[in-house]
């Protein structure tokens, strides 16, 4: 029985969701786009999720799309193409409201790239490596990665990295400010574990709220995204009360008691 191209594992509140085609690099198969699209439509009615940790099974994160599948279906681009293709990852990720941890624990190639590109906080193990082939392929990007990358490290290292096709390490992606940290190969899961729960033990509504006006803000003007975030605290403020404010302040005391202890 062959194993699902795509493994979903919930424990309260968090989703690890694994990329498990090894033997192609986890290259993005139809079915395994398909698989992504779905399970992130599906989680994001599901009220008990409130992070999702996304990495690969074996040693790369992910190797872009398929291209041996590409080469033998002339419709695929047409699929990927589609505002409304059942292939769009990306698309699907951006709408999910709920934090995405990218596990990058090996190769992130091009559309793979792109995919990390689209978690919210990335977090590298010392094997990570980061590559932009689109232009040795020779396929333009189409998840944002030509827009994402130079907003991220900077325009001119962008430009590097899309012109040249070279890769990029973990240190130096770290150095660049494209992921958060990089730790050992044993500890990405545990570190991306830990993260996740600092994330549960805060207000889930505010997490999102969050993460969508930092988005919006950051796809615009400082000023434009200043009138996002006083939209949302404005809001935000009709509804609050002086208890919700009290409970959450004792949350806050609790946390920092128990870890000065």
């Amino acid at each position: 029985m062959s194993q699902p191209v795509l493994l979903v594992d919930k424990n309260d509140g968090i989703v690890t969701l694994t990329l498990n085609r090894p033997a192609v690099l986890n290259a993005l198969s139809r079915e395994l786009r398909a698989a992504l699209v779905h399970t992130f439509h599906e989680l994001c009615h599901d009220p008990t999720v409130g992070v999702v940790i996304l990495t690969g099974a074996g040693r790369a994160f992910c190797a872009g799309l398929d291209l041996k599948e590409l080469s033998q279906d002339n419709t695929a681009f047409d699929e990927q193409a589609s505002p409304t293709g059942a292939g769009d990852i990306v698309r699907a990720m951006a709408t999910f409201d709920r934090p995405i941890i990218g596990a990058i624990n090996g190769y992130a190639i091009t559309g793979g790239f792109e995919l990390a590109l689209a978690c919210d906080i990335l977090i590298a193990a010392s094997t990570a490596r980061f590559a932009d082939t689109h232009a040795r392929v020779g396929v333009m990007p189409g998840w944002g990665l030509s827009q994402k990358l130079s907003r991220v490290i900077g325009i001119y290292r962008a430009k590097e990295l899309s012109l040249t096709g070279n890769y990029l390490s973990a240190e130096q992606a770290a150095a660049w400010g494209l992921v958060n940290r990089v730790v050992a190969p044993e500890d990405l899961l545990p570190t991306c574990q830990a993260l996740a729960h600092d994330i549960l033990s805060c207000d889930p509504e505010i997490v999102r709220n969050l993460k969508r006006v930092m988005d919006e803000g950051f796809a615009t003007t400082l000023a434009a995204g200043l009138t996002i975030e006083a939209e949302a605290w404005r809001a935000h403020a009709r509804r609050v009360t002086p208890e919700t404010i009290a409970q959450r302040r004792a949350a806050v005391q609790q946390r920092g008691r128990a870890q000065s202890a």
